[in-house]
């Protein structure tokens, strides 16, 4: 572990962090408040990669050029193992941010000062390595609320010393002792000062954001050297700090942000999420995948790679490889052959790493039963289709109740300050998506960190030709959508993102998701965090078209999958789900304000839609809560004819 503090690897049993989250939300870069500690997940090459869970989606695999996934979460079937050795089955973590202050004595230092006071008074620091506590007051410290980050993904501690100095148009002190100050008149940042008993300096650290239009650390570098306060040399710009991995970038040459630490900019993780589908999803794949001798040869063929040898010896590999599997398996040596070379074929089609919605369609063909399958040979993939008449909705062309689905949802970088473009499948090494640099979570091509989710599912299928019809003759909607797209399209060209039109076909179909969402919550119990929305539209240059939504639980190891999602899928029950949804969209707590908005919500890409009747839980929504619109449901207050429902029973 090098460039990494082994003392401050902490396991996870001891943590208590739940396994899955440490994809998503707390994945590589991440920080996770825990009772005593506020740490950092460390990347990925520095996990136990023989002790992690191996998942496989081949589709997914080949877009993003990886061999296979690995999940720190442990299959029920190796639970004997993991209870052997649970004190060695851990992902490591470091101490971030580092800067810690004790609430009764309020003096304030980096965590390596609190250790050497600590073991200068006490004789040793062991108690440190348990918690953090004042050598004086004896209680535990509280880390620092600030940092600092930047656009290039990387982030810092706050520059307490020269920040609380500068600012008083003082030189820095030789010995400088901080301590906050609180006012107790407010818990804000104005009521909260720090100061260096050394020399009084005194700041206010109401002053410590950025603004808008100009940095405050440039301005105060600039200001500290004309009155030569610092020299020449002297920097506040981001120092290229990546305590995740222990490195440090040393040209990163920007002015950090400052931002609270649980502030929601400070992490962006970027997933990638796919449904498993047939071929990849049947009983022999499966078979192949969990085979030992299937993983022998992943890792046989990396170290081929890696010293660069010849084909010859990659060919030799997988043929031996082929029959060890077919005997370890008891398959036919020819279907094992079929599979594996399959597998090791690379994905021709590139434009499916730039669009995520040209990815969903093979999901589409095989939901609504356009890709012939054998459907007796599924392992992951069990569906029931039900025509759309049996439910007395026009618009409903088919249902498909989804029995047994897998989820594959993968941690491929993240950004901080900026959101990274999540319409792009971005398979490269770490690079720049317009002003958003995604940091990957290791160095190792072959692999990402991964969760599987088994659960269950309902997929509807609409009339796509009602829907144009109802677009075509409503002028009005086509106005509203305009009005968001105008919005989306300055977001995304200001950060250089992959420009794609938004359709009234697109946000009706993802306000009805919500709306479909809130209901089952309320209806069936289930919380809304435990389900989740997949949107399938096609965009107007796609030939193919897609007009279904599909809602799943999105926690298939804690709740709904007994069949309890399935069930509200039948015809006897969905459609009064639907009719309650659309029925309860016609009124908002919050109206007549929200109805007649015109853009709320982030960056104003919402129109009639707040937490009131819209918004749902973000891990559950595509789209974060933005492009939803409820008067394309139900029409407004002037113009009831713009609703879909309104005309289509």
């Amino acid at each position: 572990m090098s460039n990494l503090e082994n003392k401050y690897q902490i396991p996870i049993k001891k943590t208590r962090v739940r396994s899955s989250t440490l994809v998503f939300p707390f994945g590589t870069g991440a920080m996770i408040d825990l009772p005593d500690w506020v740490l950092m997940t460390v990347s990925g090459e520095h996990w136990d990669r023989k002790k992690l869970t191996t998942i496989h989606d081949e589709r997914l695999e080949k877009i993003l050029k990886v061999r296979e996934f690995k999940s720190p979460v442990v299959k029920q079937s190796d639970k004997d193992l993991a209870d052997e050795k649970k004190d060695k089955l851990y992902i490591p973590f470091v101490q971030f941010p580092t800067w810690y202050f004790c609430p009764k004595c309020r003096r304030f230092k980096p965590l390596k000062e609190w250790e050497q006071d600590y073991k200068r008074v006490n004789g040793d620091d062991a108690v440190m390595v348990i918690r953090p506590v004042c050598s004086k007051c004896r209680i535990k410290l509280a880390p620092a609320r600030l940092v600092v980050a930047c656009e290039n993904g990387h982030i810092d501690d706050f520059p307490w010393i020269a920040w609380t100095h500068l600012k008083n148009h003082k030189k820095i002190c030789e010995n400088p002792k901080l301590k906050i100050k609180t006012s107790g008149v407010t818990s804000g940042l104005e009521g909260i000062s720090v100061e260096c008993e050394s020399c009084n300096a005194r700041v206010n650290l109401s002053g410590t954001f950025t603004g808008k239009d100009k940095n405050e650390f440039e301005s105060l570098e600039n200001i500290a050297k004309q009155k030569q306060l610092v020299d020449d040399d002297f920097s506040l710009k981001c120092k290229g700090n990546r305590p995740w991995d222990g490195t440090k970038d040393m040209n990163c040459g920007v002015y950090p942000t400052t931002t609270q630490r649980g502030a929601t900019n400070i992490y962006f993780p970027k997933i990638e999420s796919s449904i498993v589908i047939p071929p990849y999803s049947d009983k022999f794949t499966k078979m192949i995948e969990e085979s030992d001798s299937f993983v022998t040869m992943n890792t046989e063929l990396e170290f081929i790679e890696k010293r660069n040898l010849s084909n010859e010896e990659k060919e030799k590999t997988i043929k031996e490889t082929i029959d060890k599997i077919s005997e370890e398996t008891n398959l036919n040596k020819y279907t094992v052959k079929k599979i594996v070379l399959r597998k090791l074929e690379s994905s021709d089609d590139e434009s499916l790493t730039t669009d995520k919605t040209k990815y969903k369609e093979d999901e589409y063909k095989a939901l609504i039963g356009d890709l012939s399958y054998d459907i007796f040979n599924q392992a992951d993939f069990k569906v029931e289709p039900v025509e759309g008449s049996n439910y007395g909705k026009s618009y409903i062309k088919k249902v498909v109740l989804v029995h047994r689905m897998k989820e594959v949802r993968v941690l491929t970088g993240f950004s901080r300050i900026n959101g990274p473009d999540n319409n792009v499948m971005d398979s490269d090494d770490e690079s720049n998506e317009g002003k958003c640099k995604i940091i990957r979570p290791l160095s190792d091509k072959n692999w990402y960190p991964a969760i599987e989710v088994n659960g269950e599912g309902i997929f509807i299928e609409f009339d796509d030709k009602l829907i144009g019809k109802w677009a075509d003759e409503n002028s009005e909607v086509l106005k509203r959508v305009n009005s968001l797209n105008k919005k989306y399209y300055k977001i995304l060209s200001d950060r250089g993102f992959l420009l794609r039109k938004i359709t009234p076909k697109f946000v009706l179909l993802h306000t009805l998701s919500h709306l479909i969402i809130k209901e089952l919550s309320f209806k069936c119990g289930y919380s809304s965090t435990s389900l989740r929305e997949r949107i399938y539209c096609n965009t107007e240059s796609d030939n193919y078209n897609m007009s279904g939504i599909m809602i799943y639980t999105a926690n298939g190891d804690a709740e709904g999958t007994l069949g309890g999602l399935v069930r509200q899928g039948k015809s006897d029950r969905l459609s009064k789900i639907i009719d309650n949804a659309i029925e309860k969209a016609r009124f908002c707590s919050s109206d007549p304000v929200c109805i007649e908005s015109l853009g709320q919500g982030r960056d104003g890409l919402n129109l009639s839609a707040c937490f009131s009747c819209c918004l749902i839980s973000e891990t559950s929504c595509e789209e974060f809560n933005t492009l939803l619109d409820r008067a394309l449901i139900v029409g407004t207050l002037d113009n009831e004819r713009i609703g879909f429902f309104n005309s289509y029973k």
